[in-house]
């Protein structure tokens, strides 16, 4: 799945030069489930997003499946993030405007779906996370958590092989947070995803297979 040799990036600040990632060796197997700990400012986010080839990095070498996304050409990564990685962020991302069943079909139109496969697609998609009966509401008309599981349900309809998560926690009350992070787990084993997870929050990284920390830049893992 992913393999990950010296990778590092740095952003350049005014007269100054900024290492958000350092040096990062990191491997995950097909159907893993990680979660990479970390206080903020420390590079998780920066990792995540070099993950999703939402950036590029500035050292190392970083497959995907064999596939160098630090080389790809930007058409080939926006193609690649339509199929087969998934995204859920913190603050969910939702467009306001749009419905909960036109928030979730929005993630297949780059995939030129027909629209009758799109609506069947849309509602297995939401009843997988328990929200057919929120199909027509708007962001604003659902709670925080039903917000995520919208979130959840637009990251999942094209079926991808990976699924980041950043935060996907952090706006929640502990309550919602089980029950959200209950759903992906119950998710990640039904479709046989690849799970990468960022969180500051020690209960959500521990229901992971594996966790490691992100300390200025750096990954390590525990002996």
């Amino acid at each position: 799945m992913y393999e990950l040799t010296g990778v590092g990036k740095a952003y350049t600040t005014g007269h100054r030069k900024v290492l958000a990632v350092s040096a990062v060796n990191l491997t995950v197997s097909d159907g893993e489930w990680l979660a990479i700990r970390g206080r903020t400012g420390h590079g998780k986010s920066t990792l995540l997003n070099l993950l999703g080839g939402l950036d590029r990095p500035t050292s190392g070498r970083l497959l995907l499946d064999g596939r160098d996304l630090g080389r790809m050409r930007d058409a080939e990564l926006t193609r690649l993030r339509a199929t087969a990685i998934g995204f859920v962020f913190q603050t969910f991302n939702l467009v306001p405007t749009l419905s909960a069943a036109e928030n979730v079909e929005a993630a297949l139109i780059p995939l030129r779906a027909g629209i009758a496969a799109r609506r069947r697609k849309v509602a297995a998609a939401l009843d997988s996370v328990g929200l057919t009966d929120r199909a027509r509401h708007l962001p604003s008309e659902l709670s925080g958590g039903q917000q995520q599981r919208v979130a959840i349900a637009r990251a999942l309809i094209k079926e991808p092989k990976v699924l980041l998560a950043d935060e996907p926690t952090g706006n929640l009350d502990e309550e919602t947070r089980d029950e959200i992070i209950g759903l992906m787990e119950k998710l990640w084993r039904e479709y046989q995803l690849t799970l990468i997870l960022v969180s500051h929050d020690g209960a959500v990284a521990r229901r992971a297979q594996r966790v490691g920390v992100m300390s200025r830049g750096s990954l390590s893992f525990g002996t």
